[in-house]
């Protein structure tokens, strides 16, 4: 029958539109017989698959083709000029049947090869197509190519573009092969197949002249597997050894974890693995072995945000603004720029969009590639003096992830689509498993012998070892055919994300922190901080910005208003900052204006524009034992410090305006029914039993981020990553805790003004 393979040379003929001869060998073993084969293959494949037997039919032939029927109606005949523009158009497929061992059929395939395929007119300029690198057995470079058009002559100049970067090399040598005996030329012509020797940057794929590049493999490796090998072998030459079978094969794809010094191989299955061990012993001398297989995940973004890279190091500057947006699912990664050459220079735009090209961005979750995302330069600033060419590379890199940083990220998984041939009193049982596995499938088909087809699509990694399965359960009498369908969401992405204990922070190769200049030194920055110090103007936030000083002013300006009329108010004040003397205005102790100069900007995100409020989720306990004020009180009376650090947060709300949600965990109380309590200006809320204050802070902000700006104060990394996934912002505690204090002083210094007081 139709194996997965030929499934798949099918799809890649016709996604080329490559006429197609089917030649269905082994007829002399039994078989269900030529028109059950023949069915099977007009139901997988087409119904333009015709038996060669019929080709001389014209009411068959006709039915494929509105001119031809018109012609048959009409009383004309077919001719064979007819049958040959059908094939060439792959609207006909020919279908032989024999057996090669025995040369039955074989010679008829071959006569109407002759017969029916067209000749190929070709371009008169220079074209040609690179469909394989090899190495010689003095480990020369091969570049084998198919000329498409004009003439190449040895020592010809052949240039393209690989990883964004132009480059131009000559063809030193024109070998035509027959095994491993070859001959020089001096030129190929149009249709030749011929190696050139010279070509050191040119890869798989590449076009030359007026063709372009291929697109990206449609066979994308989905599997991982650590490469395990003797510990004598130097890393570095191992790495280079598999690297030079990438250049070889589009589907292996190799990588390196500096950090662990391993190397990964990402595979289609097995059978390449088995593959790979035969070519390394054959070509490099020693044996290897692979570890157990890891799925190949993906990243990408469900919103659109803005990200900043800045890189200011002493006597070098650059600043890159990126748009990163969702795109369609499979698009893979698309770059381009829209920003006026007369605000960044167009060769400073290339370059960004080289560095954008060369480098594989990580995710935030997992650490994987992204994926199916847009990234568009929409700003970018250089220096007349100290701006050079890598450092908009740093720049650049940066963007992309203190951008990622702040989007909603997407963990991607492989998905199968699969076709399961079984007995059809166990279909129940195959249904039942695929749900299980989280796959979706179509009704299933009845098929002849008491047999069901069952199709559908699922996840890679719960469906790559289930034909062992189906093999089993049926007693040998189940087939399952399955093909890459693409990759979709996760299903089980909390599960992944947690496996990989990525920390997008510690990701040294991959920082979102920028680095800025002051006073002669470079410092970081943090990716949430970027906002405050960049150089130039939000490109998604077209709101002005309100001056921080009066901002803060204001504010607490309003707040003291509302502590001179409210007894309560001033109470919780005193509990807070202590008792409190009238003194004469003119002797007044206050906190220099500088402390309310110095204080940062507001923490923003111009790639979210909200209708809703601004919320602040705090993780009690989490803060208590991460502020040492409030922890060394813990020590003592812990409700001495939940009602310390209930009173500040209080007078916070009343600055900042922000709705203010605190959380502590009460799950170990038994029949602890969970409370919310409004206290003042602020809900407190007591989890209910089983339920943790990181499940609860996890749910709100998943709802209340839908339609409002959302921040979690918390020490906690792994329920940060998860408030990310969320669509929230994160916020550590002592982050937090600096701009709690910001915010006392600049209510300390106007309440001390306003009420003639001095604080204590």
């Amino acid at each position: 029958g139709i194996q997965s393979h030929a499934e798949t040379l099918w799809k890649l003929t016709k996604r080329h539109n490559i006429p197609v001869f089917i030649f269905v060998n082994k007829m002399d073993l039994p078989n269900s017989g030529r028109e059950v084969l023949l069915a099977d293959i007009r139901r997988k494949f087409s119904d333009i698959c015709v038996d060669q037997k019929n080709l001389g039919n014209t009411e068959e032939v006709s039915i494929l083709s509105e001119h031809l029927l018109e012609k048959y109606l009409s009383g004309e005949g077919i001719t064979q000029h007819d049958i040959s523009h059908l094939i060439a158009q792959r609207k006909l497929v020919p279908c032989y049947f024999g057996s090669a061992l025995k040369n039955d059929g074989a010679q008829k395939l071959l006569c109407d090869l002759d017969k029916y395929l067209q000749s190929k007119s070709y371009n008169e300029n220079f074209g040609a197509r690179v469909f394989k690198i090899t190495q010689s057995e003095k480990g020369e470079r091969l570049a084998h190519i198919k000329i498409t058009g004009g003439v190449l002559n040895v020592k010809d100049k052949l240039c393209g573009i690989q990883n964004g970067k132009e480059w131009e090399e000559k063809a030193e040598q024109i070998r035509v092969y027959s095994g491993t005996k070859y001959e020089s030329v001096n030129s190929a012509y149009p249709g030749d197949i011929v190696c050139v020797t010279g070509l050191s940057k040119i890869m798989c794929g590449d076009g030359l002249g007026f063709e372009q590049n291929a697109d990206s493999p449609l066979l994308e490796p989905v599997l991982s597997y650590k490469v395990v090998f003797d510990a004598k072998l130097d890393i570095y030459n191992v790495l280079s050894d598999f690297q030079k079978l990438q250049e070889q094969e589009p589907t292996l794809k190799v990588s390196f974890n500096e950090h662990l010094k391993e190397i990964y191989v990402l595979v289609m299955g097995e059978v390449q693995l088995e593959v790979l061990k035969f070519r390394v012993k054959e070509l490099f001398g020693y044996d290897i072995d692979f570890g157990n297989a890891g799925i190949v995940y993906r990243e990408t973004i469900d919103n659109t945000v803005e990200g900043v890279g800045h890189y200011e190091p002493l006597r070098h500057y650059s600043e890159v603004h990126l748009i990163l947006e969702p795109a369609q699912r499979g698009s893979g990664l698309s770059f381009e720029a829209d920003c006026s050459e007369n605000s960044f220079a167009r060769n400073w735009q290339r370059l960004v969009l080289t560095h954008l090209a060369e480098k594989t961005h990580l995710g935030v979750l997992t650490g994987s590639p992204i994926t199916d995302i847009k990234i568009t330069l929409v700003a970018g600033k250089a220096h007349k003096k100290h701006t050079e060419g890598g450092d908009f590379r740093q720049a650049t890199y940066r963007a992309v992830r203190q951008g990622l940083m702040y989007a909603k990220s997407v963990v991607l998984e492989p998905h199968y689509n699969f076709e399961i041939t079984l007995p059809t009193e166990l279909v129940g049982r195959a249904m039942t498993d695929i749900q299980r596995k989280g796959g979706h499938f179509s009704p299933p088909e009845i098929l002849p012998d008491g047999f069901s087809s069952l199709k559908g699509s699922g996840p890679v990694a719960s469906l790559r070892t289930y034909p062992t399965e189906l093999t089993a359960y049926s007693h040998g009498k189940g087939n399952m055919v399955y093909s890459l369908k693409g990759y979709e969401p996760c299903h089980n992405q909390e599960q992944v994300i947690e496996q990989a204990g990525y920390d997008p922070e510690a990701d040294l190769y991959n920082s979102p922190d920028s680095v800025f200049c002051e006073g002669g030194a470079g410092f970081n920055v943090k990716w949430n901080e970027v906002y405050n110090y960049m150089h130039l103007e939000s490109v998604l936030n077209s709101k002005p910005e309100q001056d921080p000083v009066e901002t803060a002013k204001s504010r607490a300006k309003t707040y003291a208003n509302q502590i001179a009329t409210d007894k309560e108010l001033m109470e919780i004040f005193e509990r807070t900052y202590g008792p409190i003397k009238q003194r004469s205005f003119n002797n007044v102790a206050t906190v220099s204006n500088k402390k309310v100069q110095d204080k940062p900007k507001p923490q923003k995100n111009p790639s979210q524009i909200y209708n809703g409020k601004e919320y602040l989720l705090i993780d009690g306990y989490n803060i208590i034992f991460a502020w040492d004020e409030l922890k060394i009180l813990a020590a003592d009376s812990l409700d001495c410090a939940r009602n310390q650090l209930i009173g500040r947060l209080c007078n916070y709300q009343g600055y900042s305006g922000i709705e203010i949600i605190l959380v502590f965990d009460a799950y170990k109380v038994k029949k602890n029914p969970g409370t919310v309590e409004n206290f003042r200006n602020i809900q407190v809320v007591y989890t209910k039993e089983a339920q943790t204050a990181d499940s609860y802070i996890e749910k709100v902000s998943h709802e209340l981020s839908k339609n409002n700006r959302v921040r979690v104060a918390t020490s906690d990394k792994y329920e940060q990553m998860i408030i990310l996934g969320n669509g929230a912002l994160r916020i550590p505690a002592a982050a937090f805790r600096k701009e709690l204090k910001d915010a006392e002083a600049a209510i300390s210094d106007i309440v001390g003004k306003q009420l003639n007081l001095v604080i204590f």
